[in-house]
């Protein structure tokens, strides 16, 4: 077992990632940027190394006093991704520094919107530069380069309970403009994983991933946009209407690059390799009998 040092550990996933560390035997050391976050990490079980990513001196000790580093957080904007993309370049590269030639595994977070192929993407695509706002793939290999043992883990698009993300702004949306949309016929497929089956593909990572290799944590290959707005509309009692990319632009704001993508990515390599087998619910039966619906508007 393991002692582990990880940021993001109070987020959406990085709590569930503290928890399933913790019932399987590792000790967490977790970032805490609060008194309400570090708080959250002890009552889960973890010890706290307080800072925040712009804390190089605290990445590096938290680093360092730990035999393994997941790096799960990022400072989500939909609206400004590049400021996001700039502390979490930096952090990865303080805490790659910090254990280069060590034997520690340094395990990255990143996501697969931002492999851009034609047809299925698998673990073998690379991220190609300039791709996508977030940096993270580019400084992950420059880290790696540097002596560090970096894997990366791209997650698909993650639901379940406490989701706080991308599904319930898809929502809130649709109740506030009154139609739930998609772009065109709707066929563009996401990518999708539950919660519980990414925490678990993050410690398989840790314990049976390899430097240098690339993970995915996709437990859906795709799921189709429309199926996903037609979910929503009969939820909320709204029409499901097909826009143009105009009108998506203005109808989703922020959001509107992501829904026009076609983004299906595959994960045998990552199962095969790290005997990860995702099982829990599907993202349209979590839409339809999860807690989507039930949270304040």
């Amino acid at each position: 077992m393991m002692r582990v040092f990880v940021t993001g550990g109070t987020g959406f996933v990085g709590a569930e990632l503290v928890a399933e560390l913790i019932r399987t035997g590792h000790r967490v050391l977790g970032l805490a940027r609060s008194q309400a976050s570090a708080r959250k990490l002890r009552s889960a079980g973890a010890e706290v190394q307080e800072g925040d990513l712009a804390d190089r001196d605290g990445l590096r000790r938290g680093a360092l006093a730990s035999d393994a580093v997941i790096h799960a957080a990022f400072d989500l904007d939909l609206a400004d991704w590049a400021k996001g993309g700039e502390s979490d370049g930096r952090a990865i590269e303080a805490i790659g520094d910090a254990i280069a030639d060590s034997p520690r595994l340094f395990v990255v977070t990143s996501g697969a919107f931002g492999i851009d192929v034609p047809g299925m993407a698998s673990e073998r695509d690379e991220s190609p530069a300039g791709g996508h706002p977030r940096v993270t793939e580019r400084v992950a290999a420059e880290a790696s380069a540097r002596g560090a043992r970096v894997a990366l883990l791209r997650l698909g698009v993650v639901h379940g309970n406490g989701d706080r993300h991308f599904l319930p702004k898809l929502i809130a949306i649709a109740r506030a403009k009154g139609i739930s949309a998609y772009v065109g016929d709707g066929a563009q497929r996401w990518p999708m994983v539950h919660l519980r089956d990414a925490a678990e593909a993050y410690r398989l990572t840790l314990e049976r991933g390899a430097a240098g290799a690339r993970y995915h944590a996709i437990a859906e290959e795709g799921v189709a946009v429309r199926e996903i707005a037609a979910v929503i509309a009969r939820k909320l009692g709204v029409p499901l209407v097909s826009q143009s990319p105009e009108e998506a632009a203005a109808h989703f704001g922020p959001l509107a690059p992501f829904v026009s993508r076609d983004r299906p990515t595959a994960s045998a390599r990552t199962r095969e390799e790290l005997g990860w087998s995702p099982h829990r619910q599907g993202l349209l039966e979590d839409l339809e009998q999860g807690s989507y619906f039930t949270r304040p508007a």
